[in-house]
């Protein structure tokens, strides 16, 4: 049976390489974010407080629409980020910040909150947990100078809004993944090992969890 899996993490933590990988390894196809540019890029960076709330409109509709593809396509896919993502950490993080109003926060939700409803959900979410010293490093390491003025306090209130939406999320099966400890790039056992879990999350198992000792073993493979 066909399986569409979103990938969901902060930035930085390494969704875009995991799909790869996987995709690599399963023989399914990889989705990435949306390439389309947003036509109020440029008003959002020039004036943030009265571009938000178009610009996060922007990316919701995109982002609903790939997923209505995805959810209709025909083979087995891995979403590098998800729907849900855009409504839950990143608009709720400039409204929060007072970049967006109540009054236009509370539209953008409804609209969230009626479309999603409409849509099939995953299969599963793959949720890639990492601490902020962990994002830093990999985002050094990946060398995109617009990434550099990031500051670790923003990557923070990301990571809080996060560990909120993934206690908080029902729709689908959930699978948390230590980034922290699980360097899926140098180790190819750890990559093993995701694969194991999520293949086991997908046929149904209940309690799947990452253990210390399985995690150093894996390290040696």
């Amino acid at each position: 049976m066909k399986k569409f899996v979103a990938i969901a993490g902060n930035i930085g933590v390494g969704k875009s390489t995991l799909v790869e990988l996987l995709c690599v390894r399963m023989g399914w196809e990889p989705f990435y974010e949306p390439v389309t540019e947003n036509p109020y890029l440029a008003d959002f960076y020039a004036d943030m407080d009265a571009w938000s709330f178009h610009s996060q409109v922007f990316f919701l509709a995109n982002r609903l629409r790939s997923h209505y593809q995805l959810a209709q396509h025909p083979s087995s896919v891995i979403q590098d980020r998800s729907v849900y993502e855009d409504a839950e950490i990143f608009a709720q993080n400039l409204y929060l910040q007072g970049h967006i109003q109540q009054r236009d926060f509370r539209t953008y939700r409804d609209l969230y909150e009626a479309t999603t409803r409409f849509l099939p959900p995953p299969d599963l979410v793959l949720y890639l947990r990492a601490s902020v010293p962990t994002l830093l490093h990999r985002i050094s390491h990946r060398g995109r100078s617009y990434e550099r003025t990031i500051a670790p306090d923003y990557l923070q209130g990301l990571n809080n809004l996060y560990e909120q939406w993934i206690d908080n999320f029902t729709l689908c099966p959930v699978l948390a993944v230590p980034a922290d400890d699980l360097d899926f790039v140098s180790h190819p056992g750890h990559l093993n090992l995701i694969i194991r879990k999520v293949e086991e999350k997908l046929t149904g198992k209940e309690e799947v969890v990452f253990e210390p000792e399985e995690v150093a073993r894996a390290a040696e493979d």
